[in-house]
Parts: structure tokens; sequence; C-alpha cells
């Protein structure tokens, strides 16, 4: 994830939650409560978010590296077994 892309994206969404908020109450107290509730759902979602990707990477990566194909959702249909090509290894060069 781009982290500039992720700031724009919370901010725009919390705009336009802010703006319905107003729309839909009138109040700027209300508003800004909201708001402020919403903004810190969305940040603790995305540390939620990734802190599942980073285990789910641990997790096959150590597969990996004891020799095991990581296990996927296709990986049953599949008759030949899985390579993960790990990315920015000292030594390697990634092509």
């Amino acid at each position: 994830m781009f982290a500039p892309r992720v700031f724009v994206s919370m901010i725009g969404a919390l705009s336009v939650f802010a703006i319905v908020t107003f729309i839909l109450t009138g109040s700027a107290w209300t508003t800004a409560w909201q708001t402020l509730v919403c903004a810190v759902l969305v940040q603790a979602g995305y540390f939620i978010a990734v802190l599942v990707l980073v285990a789910k990477e641990g997790r096959n990566r150590r597969s990996a590296s004891q020799g095991q194909s990581p296990v996927s959702a296709s990986a049953a249909d599949d008759k030949e077994p899985k390579t993960i090509h790990v990315p920015n290894n000292p030594g390697h060069f990634n092509s």
C-alpha cells in the first residue's frame, strides 16, 4: 500500500462522511465528534488489516523456508506444487 494514497483516500472518505453527517444532523458539534469516532474506527480497521497481512506473509515465508508449499484455495486443483517468489533477498537478483 502506498501511504500517500491511503491518507488521501482516508481524508476523502472522512470528508464525505462529515458532509453527509452535517446535512443529516445540522449540528457542527455532532458532525465533529462523529467524524472523529469514524476516523479512529478507520485507523483501527487499517491497523488490523495490516496485522493480518503481515501474519499471513510470515506464515507463507515460514512454510516456504521449511520446504512446504503455502496453502491456497486453488492449491487443491493444481497438480504442480506452487513456488514462492520472495523479493529483495540479499544476494539475489529480482527478475
